[in-house]
């Protein structure tokens, strides 16, 4: 149990440095989605071929892993899409309602009973970024599109949670990136239509971040995650990835000097999503024992 949360806490880390991507590739969200997960399922290819990975399971199965790929793929376009028309940390912070979002869904999809202190920790995690950050009606269709994220992310991870209990978590996010790959080619040619761009080929700078991001913010963090996540439940999953606004947001503030400042809320805020996350730790060890 205690390999699993250290995973989880330093996928969620790696995580942090993903929306900084966002601001220094001059890519569209879409663009940078797909070489995101393109680049991610051609390394995680050499990964399985390296440590001699298993990869005889039938063409259902494939599939059935692989549409699972596309939630997260939908999730990273929407993610990005809010940093772009936002910035930084509204981008970031629009992933607080994941953990309410998730005591909502999970027991709708796996059938148990709902939880009343998952509600409460999802409120006090809420409050903490709220108090971190203060919303501006200037970046409406950024929290907009932001909020949309987390939607399909806690699809993803109740539905990933399901697979991990029977394949090698490098083999499913094999099949993911595979199928993000896939799934969203087959819808760039419409949204490109719609949101036209000079080129569709990064630049030398963009192909250096693409494959820093698709390395350590993709292979390792879904590696980690999904190991995670045989022993960690998504909610659990999810109210630890509300650390990931607060490490986004200081680099934010200190590589980027985005019109936020770091005063008294902040450290509030920053206490009641740390506290949330402790207590709901507490409460996944105390049940598991």
């Amino acid at each position: 149990m205690k390999k699993s949360y250290l995973l989880l806490h330093i996928a969620v880390l790696f995580i942090g440095f993903s929306p900084v991507f966002a601001k220094v590739i001059s890519l569209n969200e879409g663009l940078l989605t797909w070489y995101r997960v393109s680049f991610s399922a051609i390394i995680l290819f050499f990964v399985l071929k390296l440590y001699k990975v298993k990869t005889k399971i039938s063409f259902r199965e494939k599939f059935d892993i692989a549409k699972i790929g596309i939630l997260v793929t939908l999730s990273w376009v929407f993610f990005y899409a809010g940093i772009k028309y936002s910035n930084i940390s509204i981008g970031v912070v629009c992933y607080c309602v994941a953990s309410f979002i998730t005591a909502v869904l999970e027991p709708l999809i796996i059938k148990r009973q709902f939880r009343l202190s998952e509600f409460l920790l999802s409120g006090l995690t809420i409050i903490g970024i709220g108090l971190i950050f203060h919303f501006d009606t200037s970046y409406q269709l950024g929290i907009a599109l932001g909020v949309i994220s987390p939607v399909f992310y806690t699809l993803y991870s109740i539905y990933n949670k399901k697979l991990v209990e029977r394949y090698d978590s490098r083999l499913i996010n094999y099949y993911q990136m595979l199928g993000g790959t896939i799934g969203l080619g087959i819808l760039l040619p419409v949204y490109l239509h719609f949101f036209p761009v000079k080129s569709v080929f990064p630049n030398v700078k963009d192909t250096l971040f693409l494959i820093l991001l698709s390395l350590f913010c993709t292979v390792l963090v879904y590696v980690f995650l999904t190991e995670a996540m045989k022993k960690i439940s998504a909610f659990t999953a999810n109210i630890s990835m509300n650390l990931e606004p607060v490490y986004a947001i200081i680099i934010a503030f200190l590589f980027f000097d985005e019109s936020k400042q770091v005063n008294f809320s902040f450290y509030v805020g920053l206490f009641f999503v740390i506290l949330s996350v402790i207590l709901q730790t507490l409460i996944s060890i105390k049940r598991s024992k």
